[in-house]
């Protein structure tokens, strides 16, 4: 009995651990922000894909270069603007959740404070050059895209607060009357707010250059972006927090609250950095990506529950776990999985523990290692979450038939772990029935 309440306290504390951090307005801001962004990811993922695949297939010489920049230009409207695009992204999510009445006004100094930070020079290779040379006055797509996009988040959170601190102080709001257009008065309402914090950074903007010769995304890249990349995106890392979502989905915890808000935003700027190389040509620089985890570790919903309807179609002889598995099928093969984890259910079924955890982690680990050895392509393209099976692989590692083998390895191994543990949970089931008709 002791036991029993002892776990039951354990729970509850890490529920509300889980549901507190999961409501942590910055985090949020990041899982809101990021999600907001994504369709322009896809399509820059979509454009990459038919520039180096499809139209190398169907078209050759100068045809080719004129239909690639159609690709070319989406990528730089998309992947090469998106540290700027994320910083108003966050500047107004954050206000939002601050209850900000001026949201946009938010986004607009988010973008405005991260053009403040970057460097007012750049090196920059002519085309047809060798050496770089010193450009005044120009921002080139490394300081805007992915080589920005911890700096935007960064930057984001940081001028919004403040400037959503410094618009809360009556003091200084200018307050024009009710007999001017409203959005006159909400731009003078600012107007001090905007002026205080633009002058701050900027302040810091010329600290960094004159007595360091930095600026911030270097500064940022440098001790930030890269070391919390290595730790929160290598294999074991990975594992690790990915592991912990899951694990959350069992006391009925959405695994959005550790992968949307920590985990996926780092694997997000891996993914774009993947597309950028794939773009141009160079090395992939990054095996763990959100593509390769929704590929790999994805399938059929959290848990790899698409393995789980495929052994209870083989093995179950519970009337209510095929009934379920008929229903959740369909929306399954499109990595929609909540009709299993509460149907099923998976929520408090401890029996089904060990599959629902395990499984993911050993897609994560077999993907890694197959790409590290070189036996499939590195995933370079990001694709939608909902992407079904089979085709997934397909296109995320634009066009590699190997990936579609290996996935369909991993649901294999997948089904064959999940047996026992169907059979176990029939077993289960069978014994509460016969309490209850006592």
């Amino acid at each position: 009995m002791n036991t029993s309440m002892q776990n039951s306290k354990a729970i509850q504390g890490l529920t509300k651990i889980a549901v507190k951090l999961g409501n942590q307005i910055h985090l949020r801001t990041l899982r809101d922000a990021f999600a907001t962004i994504m369709p322009l990811y896809i399509l820059a993922g979509l454009a990459v894909l038919l520039n180096n695949t499809v139209f190398t297939w169907l078209f050759h010489g100068k045809t080719l270069a004129d239909i690639q920049y159609w690709g070319t230009v989406i990528t730089n409207g998309t992947l090469n603007i998106s540290g700027i695009l994320i910083a108003g992204l966050i500047g107004y999510h954050l206000s939002q959740n601050r209850k900000f009445k001026n949201p946009l006004s938010a986004s607009m100094v988010s973008i405005a404070t991260l053009v403040v930070m970057m460097p007012n020079v750049v090196q920059i290779i002519p085309d047809g050059a060798k050496k770089a040379v010193s450009i005044s006055a120009a921002m080139p797509f490394s300081n805007l895209g992915t080589g920005s996009m911890f700096a935007g988040v960064i930057v984001g959170l940081l001028a919004t607060e403040l400037f959503v601190r410094l618009s809360n102080i009556k003091q200084l709001q200018i307050n024009l009357g009710d007999n001017i257009p409203p959005a006159v008065g909400k731009s003078f309402s600012v107007l001090i707010p905007v002026i205080i914090v633009m002058s701050i950074f900027a302040i810091i903007s010329a600290l960094l250059n004159n007595l360091f010769g930095m600026n911030l995304i270097n500064l940022i890249t440098t001790f930030i972006q890269e070391p919390l990349r290595h730790v929160g995106t290598s294999l074991w890392g990975t594992v690790f927090l990915y592991s912990l979502g899951n694990l959350l989905w069992l006391f009925g915890i959405h695994q959005a609250v550790i992968y949307s808000s920590i985990l996926e935003p780092l694997l997000i700027v891996n993914i774009t950095e993947n597309i950028a190389a794939y773009q141009a040509h160079q090395t992939i620089p990054n095996i763990i990506n959100v593509s390769q985890i929704q590929t790999f570790a994805l399938l059929g919903g959290s848990g790899c529950t698409l393995c789980l309807l495929i052994a209870i179609f083989i093995v179950s002889k519970n009337k209510a776990s095929k009934t379920v598995a008929k229903l959740a099928i369909a929306p399954g093969l499109f990595n929609i999985n909540e009709p299993v984890i509460f149907g099923y259910p998976i929520v408090y079924n401890i029996t089904m523990a060990i599959p629902f955890v395990l499984i993911p982690a050993i897609g994560i680990i077999l993907s890694y290692t197959a790409t590290a050895l070189g036996l499939i392509s590195p995933c370079v393209i990001q694709i939608p979450w909902t992407t079904p099976v089979i085709i997934a692989p397909f296109l995320a590692t634009a066009g590699d038939w190997r990936a579609v083998i290996l996935q369909v390895i991993i649901i294999v191994i997948g089904v064959l772990i999940y047996i026992p543990f169907v059979k176990a949970n029939d077993n289960v089931l069978a014994a509460q029935a016969k309490v209850t008709e006592q």
